[in-house]
């Protein structure tokens, strides 16, 4: 029972103090149970109680040291419940994100069948349920073939979906490396909610390293925009409304992708077509390969990158580090931008996003927001929580408002807090919630 109490204290104290420094291990540990402690810390208690149950009903508790052990255990258990709902301040933080974005002193007024989910107990109870009777799935559509191989994506949309349908890019991420991330296993959350919004979500794979060489990546990325532009019309999307997103390599990609629209270097035997998007909301980034800022305060994502990704040093091609950087394409024709970040990334730090922000309020024409999440891990979004629900519903609000500009519509902006948390406003969602995935 010590033993165990003594992991779960270290669980909740990780999930305060992440690990950000040497060696770079410890930061891959702290990250993977910083995350499930953030974003499952219910799950974790409820189970964390089950044992402690079944410790003391077959009469395994006894003695001094098992006593304090229980004392530590039930300590812990407040701490991370504490730690779990203060992630309700992602709230007023995306909010303003989205003021700001939107250059706005007030929040929209989105209206009441922008689907919003209350993040209650029935909601959070299987944070991967994904799947929902109004959804249909086209998986594994290909959209190219490179080098004799097929790449593909899949297409997420309402069932009833309207015509003209505005358009979500997802480019997962995963380290930009085969086996650490897929099409399939991210930005579900937010692909699920505005697809029953009445989006169309696409999302893409890409070659991945070791076996890809940058920019293999960002050049299949631009392919699959393309395809996008061409074909979403086929399944009632709007080829000249779409918004770029992806978390992590994914947010690398769909920043630079955003950014470096019509460059040459990046659209090989396809110079003559457009790349533009219409936004773009990358999550925790990395987007300084050159890491000119000193974000960074060890070197080993640039050995990440050397031997696996770019396949170059910095010092062998630094050109080629300067255009695989994000932050090297900042212009004043930049799309919008919402760039989200965590502030106990222990994977990417959170300057990164940061340096990126200051960069482009600086010179675009477009709105640009910033939110910094306390508390908040790399990947927190890939399942559903309290934290990442309040996220998506916010980003819904952003997407129906930069769909509605676009469409030369006006939207009333408002002060009043209701529609954020408000529950299901589907006007037809006559199945109810999500079913179990």
């Amino acid at each position: 029972m010590l033993l165990l109490s003594l992991f779960w204290a270290w669980l909740s104290w990780n999930a305060y103090h992440p690990w950000k420094g040497k060696p770079e291990m410890m930061g891959i540990i702290s990250f993977i149970f910083g995350m499930l402690a953030g974003e499952l810390g219910l799950h974790i208690i409820a189970i964390n109680v089950v044992l402690t149950l079944g410790i003391v009903t077959f009469g395994e508790l006894e003695g001094l040291a098992d006593s304090l052990g229980l004392l530590i255990a039930m300590l812990s258990w407040l701490a991370l419940a504490r730690f779990y709902f203060q992630s309700a301040n992602a709230e007023p933080i995306m909010r303003g994100a989205i003021c700001e974005a939107l250059d706005s002193e007030t929040y929209p007024d989105t209206p009441d069948d922008v689907l919003h989910y209350t993040p209650d107990f029935e909601r959070l109870r299987n944070p991967v349920a994904f799947k929902h009777p109004r959804l249909k799935l086209h998986r594994n559509v290909p959209y190219c073939k490179v080098d004799g191989r097929d790449l593909h994506l899949d297409i997420y949309q309402r069932r009833d979906c309207p015509k003209n349908a505005p358009v979500l890019l997802q480019i997962h991420g995963g380290a930009w490396m085969q086996n650490l991330g897929s099409k399939e296993q991210q930005g579900l959350p937010l692909m699920t909610q505005l697809a029953l919004n009445g989006w169309i979500c696409v999302a893409v794979q890409y070659r991945l390293s070791p076996g890809a060489t940058f920019p293999d990546h960002i050049i299949d990325c631009k392919r699959a925009l393309l395809w996008v532009k061409d074909h979403i019309a086929d399944y009632g999307g709007d080829p000249d409304f779409i918004v770029a997103t992806g978390g992590s390599a994914g947010g690398h990609l769909s920043s630079l992708l955003a950014l470096s629209a019509n460059a040459d270097c990046f659209q090989p035997g396809f110079e003559h077509r457009d790349t533009r998007v219409q936004g773009c909301i990358p999550f925790y980034g990395v987007y300084d390969f050159l890491n000119s800022k000193h974000q960074r305060h060890n070197e080993g994502l640039e050995q990440w990158l050397a031997e696996r990704v770019v396949k170059k040093t910095r010092s062998e091609d630094p050109e080629l580090w300067e255009r695989a950087s994000p932050v090297s394409w900042v212009n004043d024709d930049a799309p919008p931008f919402l760039i989200i970040h965590g502030d106990a990334d222990t994977l990417v730090p959170v300057k990164e996003s940061r340096e990126l922000y200051h960069m482009l309020k600086a010179v675009s024409k477009q709105g640009v927001g910033y939110a910094e999440l306390p508390g908040a891990q790399h990947a927190f979004e890939l399942v559903i929580s309290l934290r990442s629900q309040l996220v998506v519903n916010a980003l819904c609000d952003y997407c129906y408002v930069l769909h509605q500009q676009y469409l030369g519509e006006n939207v009333s902006l408002t002060s009043d807090n209701s529609n954020t948390s408000s529950s299901d406003s589907d006007s037809d969602n006559e199945e109810g919630e999500p079913s179990p995935a």
